[in-house]
């Protein structure tokens, strides 16, 4: 291995070593702790610390850093001080995530580290969203991302690495290629030769580089960095290292052949550094040995503490309070003049003056630039507000939705139109899991909303018509609103806008140019999770959202002769179960009503909370209204029938008649 000193002086290099060995031997007493049983798992980076390592010490203290599960270093390098490490790994209260996640599965703005979730592609897209916000501010910063080699198999490294391309973004994409995706060898991972010649495609630059050489990996990524300050474009760099220990400690290696331990046991990092630094006159034999008992002292004693630490004491209260990040909704400035307008109007409306108020909120989604989106919601939004906040995107949901994260995690606030709700599925994971658990994990909020034009009535067919807000709402750390008026639609966008939490906006298509309504002129916010009644009644009541509020209210007109309440929950996570229960004991009868699929629609949970929360109210069996459980079809006929619609008469005539 041959090292390059360049500039850096005997110093330095004694720095940088020290910097090297001190995961190391954390690292050896986390082995020495898991055969004790006090540690239940870790991920070994052991033989590839000059990767994390080097390339941190190469990137601004301010810049971000998005490592995986072998990346010691990098928390390390950071200065992290070891025991809050360790008191992360042990789940105690005093680590970064109060025990609800484990490893490396934490961020933390102090130290400008965004760490990785299981799912280990979509912290790519976080990374994208970090540097277009640098971009925006004009910050000058780089942000280095990491991945293995058998993470970019997955659709996210490919939408990432598109995005950046695309739009420019200061991103090292860096790709740790130590082999092996577990016990599955790189032939069997990929077919190229080269991962960095993936780069070609994208059009960027790519490097290949010897990921044990410290020197190497520091001098790259400081070169690389430096560049795209200045000139903002990705690059790709593919690091080359093997991994000494398994997946984890308890898979083994088994299915590596003992020649290639051999061949790789002779590059490791650190030996070959020490030897490279006794030639050059910059360590001492007799200095290792002292370095590595003083960083043994350190690491036992914090070791030590936390163990002694006490163990987290359940509190569901404290649990389910830090879910959300608090808001309080801001008061509108509802002046005494209103305009009658479309529901879709009242969309816009709510979004130039979100746009106008907050400065740092940017706007994404396929062809919501010059052309306005597919419903013409942000038509003329380029003029006034520019490129930069009303951005067109690649046709790539996950990638778009980390995109926003990442731009939440940096000072912004997003927004992301799906052009259809049917099409978030390709960015499921992204939602679920990155957007709903973060806030949390480890208390970052997630200022993100994502709008979705849901729903049938357009003959649209099985892929543009679906309702699928169940899939969010048993998702703890969504909010999930549906407005059924157009003021409904201003004010609980207003403050989805404004709540710095994840909020999913279900936006009814047929509504679009089908109702309107009289909405507040100027800022006007509803809050989210509170229902309204939409007519009163004290024979039954219809709990419904959506354009459910509008069947039930069609079905109120033609039989004046009932006395039918009617509640619109407008916001599905939180819902109003106040009002809910309040209705149901005023009535003793009630009608679930929902467009969605009947199996597994929202309007279980109401029923059941009903059944459990006011049965002795109750003077009939709490039913349920919901569309046919199977795909949505197209035909309008097919479509009338499979609709909830279709037997709210029926469902009726049995409620009261019971």
């Amino acid at each position: 291995m041959i090292f390059d000193r360049k500039k850096l002086d005997n110093n330095s290099l004694l720095n940088i070593y020290k910097r090297l060995l001190f995961p190391r031997v954390v690292e050896e007493k986390m082995l020495i702790l898991l055969r004790q049983g006090t540690v239940g798992k870790w991920f070994s980076g052991i033989g590839q610390e000059a990767i994390a390592v080097g390339s941190a010490m190469a990137m601004m203290p301010d810049e971000y850093i998005l490592p995986m599960h072998r990346n010691l270093g990098v928390f390390t390098t950071r200065d992290i001080p070891f025991a809050r490490l360790m008191a992360q790994w042990q789940g105690k209260a005093s680590g970064f995530t109060k025990g609800r996640d484990r490893s490396f599965h934490f961020g933390t703005q102090d130290y400008k580290i965004i760490g990785m979730i299981s799912h280990l592609g979509p912290q790519m897209g976080l990374a994208t969203g970090i540097a277009l916000a640098d971009v925006l501010s004009n910050r000058k910063k780089a942000t280095l991302v990491f991945t293995g080699e058998g993470a970019t198999s997955e659709g996210d490294f490919h939408e990432a690495l598109n995005i950046a391309s695309v739009w420019n973004l200061p991103v090292i994409f860096l790709i740790e290629n130590n082999g092996y995706g577990l016990s599955t060898p790189t032939n069997e991972q990929y077919h190229c030769k080269r991962l960095v010649d993936r780069a070609v495609g994208y059009g960027i630059e790519g490097r290949r580089i010897d990921g044990n050489n410290v020197l190497e990996v520091f001098d790259t990524i400081n070169t690389v960095a430096r560049e795209i300050r200045q000139n903002p474009r990705p690059v790709l760099v593919e690091c080359m290292t093997f991994r000494m220990r398994g997946h984890e400690e308890a898979s083994g290696t088994k299915y590596v052949p003992k020649e290639l331990f051999s061949e790789w046991q002779d590059k490791d990092p650190i030996l070959t550094f020490e030897k490279f630094l006794k030639a050059e006159g910059a360590l001492r034999p007799e200095w290792i040995p002292f370095l590595r008992n003083e960083f043994i002292n350190q690491i036992d004693a914090d070791v030590a503490r936390v163990l002694s630490e006490r163990e987290i004491s359940p509190d569901p209260k404290q649990e389910l309070e830090d879910v959300y990040k608090p808001h309080v909704v801001p008061s509108s400035s509802i002046g005494s003049t209103s305009t009658v307008i479309r529901y879709l109007d009242a969309i816009t409306d709510a979004l130039k003056l979100c746009m106008r108020k907050h400065e740092n909120l940017v706007l994404m989604g396929q062809d919501i630039a010059e052309y306005g989106g597919v419903f013409k919601i942000t038509e003329g939004f380029v003029k006034e507000f520019g490129k930069e906040r009303v951005r067109n995107t690649p046709i790539c949901e996950s990638g778009i939705v980390g995109t926003a994260m990442g731009l939440a995690l940096n000072g912004y606030k997003a927004m992301v139109e799906m052009q259809f709700a049917d099409f978030v599925s390709s960015g499921f994971n992204q939602v679920v899991n990155n957007l709903a658990k973060t806030y949390y994990r480890w208390g970052q909020s997630v200022d993100v909303v994502i709008r979705m034009p849901t729903g049938a009535g357009t003959g649209a067919g099985p892929f543009h018509s679906q309702s699928n807000e169940a899939w969010f709402t048993k998702t703890p750390g969504l909010k999930v609103v549906y407005p059924a008026f157009p003021s409904d639609a201003k004010g609980l966008l207003m403050a989805a806008i404004d709540d710095p939490n994840p909020v999913l906006y279900f936006e009814h298509k047929f509504l679009y140019r089908n109702l309107t309504g009289e909405v507040p002129d100027g800022e006007a916010y509803i809050e989210i999770g509170k229902a309204r009644v939409v007519k009163e009644g004290t024979w039954a009541s219809i709990i419904t959202y959506g354009l459910g509020v509008h069947w039930a209210l069609e079905y109120a007109t033609n039989h004046p002769e009932y006395a039918i309440e009617i509640i619109d929950l407008r916001s599905l996570q939180p819902w109003d179960k106040e009002a809910v229960e309040k209705s149901v004991k005023k009535t003793g009868r009630v009608l679930v009503l929902h467009e969605d699929t009947l199996t597994g629609g929202f309007g279980a949970e109401i029923a059941a909370h009903i059944a459990e929360h006011c049965f002795t109210s109750l003077e009939a069996p709490v039913m349920r209204c919901g569309s046919l459980d199977t795909p949505i079809p197209m035909n309008k006929g097919l479509e009338d029938q499979f609709l909830a619609k279709s037997r709210l008469d029926e469902m009726m005539e049995k409620l009261l008649g019971f």
